[in-house]
């Protein structure tokens, strides 16, 4: 009886003891639904961002996706929420301005080439997420912990079937085919000024031709180039309808042009092999609410996430353990094996060159290129 009351003293003791030392993780975890728990964030990590109370997000994939993920995270945490869409190579330019004082907590989504730009430029702040043992492989985030990947986006071309018809021309199977005279004018691609995209097309055909035979191809392709939209979505959108003939992008972008309707959209991987993109989320370096921003990363590495992307038109390859892989990535093939082995690092060092080196081979003081 003795030891019976002692163990039940000890028990309680003990547990008043933790009350003391940790009172706010019990009231954060007491005060959270079953789905926000299973995030797995620390409670004193959810209690200091509820206290901060405040995030503010800018988005860098498409705007629905965005908006859900912003909107389940307030939620889930009690915490004020806001997002701005801004194409990635705008979200850069924009917290390089700001010189360390970033008017905004949080990155969310687009390709991780315009990130690494800003990890070289000492504008992210790196964070040892404990959700990052979720991701299904190390590669999909950087080495110093200043990025996580949340999806991967396969790059090629999307054609509307129709309009090649009408033009009496076949639909392009490789990058090779793209600088072919028969599409002069049928093409868009992204404006690599603004949009991350274009960045990865840019450096995907330097790592693929080298960099001079890079340029020279760039060139011919500029013959053939209709216009430079100003986000990496911009093509995708126009190929449906027949404003474009051939799109250069992200075959989710695709898919979700596809299940609107368009179903005339045909996806190519191209035959040499091609690209992804890694999407990616990080912390600003200087961020007022830097508990919030921390428990949005580890928000965003868990399924509760991630899973929101295909209820929100977005049909990525999650990297993520345990997501639920959206059926219609799977349906079109869009976790190939024809990838190049991407080199990130010479990405991070030289995106800012190539694409000087991209302007200087074809010029861009043509209307084509959309900045607004």
């Amino acid at each position: 009886m003795k030891k019976i009351i002692s163990a039940c003293f000890l028990s309680v003791a003990m547990a008043s003891t933790a009350l003391l030392a940790f009172p706010g993780a019990v009231r954060a975890e007491s005060n959270l639904s079953e789905e926000a728990l299973s995030v797995g964030a620390d409670p004193a990590l959810v209690e200091a961002a509820q206290a901060e109370g405040e995030l503010t997000v800018y988005g860098s994939c498409e705007e629905s996706h965005v908006s859900g993920a912003c909107k389940k995270f307030e939620e889930l945490f009690g915490i004020k929420t806001t997002y701005q869409r801004l194409s990635t190579g705008e979200v850069y330019t924009k917290i390089k301005e700001e010189k360390g004082h970033p008017s905004a907590d949080v990155w969310f989504g687009g390709t991780t080439d315009p990130y690494n730009e800003a990890v070289k430029d000492d504008l992210l702040m790196p964070y040892e997420a404990k959700n990052a043992a979720n991701l299904i492989g190390d590669q999909y985030m950087d080495k110093d912990h200043h990025w996580h990947g949340i999806y991967k986006g396969i790059l090629g071309f999307m054609v509307n079937k129709a309009e090649l018809e009408a033009n009496g021309v076949e639909a392009p199977r490789s990058w090779a085919d793209l600088i072919k005279p028969e599409y002069k004018g049928m093409i868009m691609l992204s404006n690599p000024s603004t949009a991350g995209t274009a960045k990865l097309v840019i450096n995907t055909m330097v790592q693929m031709l080298g960099h001079d035979k890079a340029m020279d191809y760039f060139k011919e392709l500029d013959k053939n180039i209709d216009q430079y939209t100003k986000t990496g979505s911009g093509p995708s959108k126009m190929v449906g309808p027949g404003n474009t003939v051939i799109a250069i992008g992200f075959l989710h972008d695709g898919i979700t042009q596809i299940l609107h309707g368009y179903d005339d959209i045909e996806l190519i991987i191209p035959e040499e092999g091609t690209s992804y993109e890694i999407g990616a989320t990080a912390i600003f370096k200087g961020v007022e609410h830097e508990n919030a921003a921390k428990l949005w990363i580890e928000y965003c590495l868990s399924p509760v996430c991630v899973n929101l992307a295909k209820e929100n038109e977005a049909y990525q390859f999650l990297v993520i353990k345990g997501a639920e892989q959206p059926a219609q990535a799977a349906e079109f093939g869009l976790d190939p094996d024809n990838v190049i082995k991407y080199d990130f690092e010479d990405a991070k060092q030289n995106t800012a060159q190539y694409v000087e080196d991209f302007f200087a081979a074809v010029g861009g003081d043509s209307d084509r290129f959309e900045k607004k």
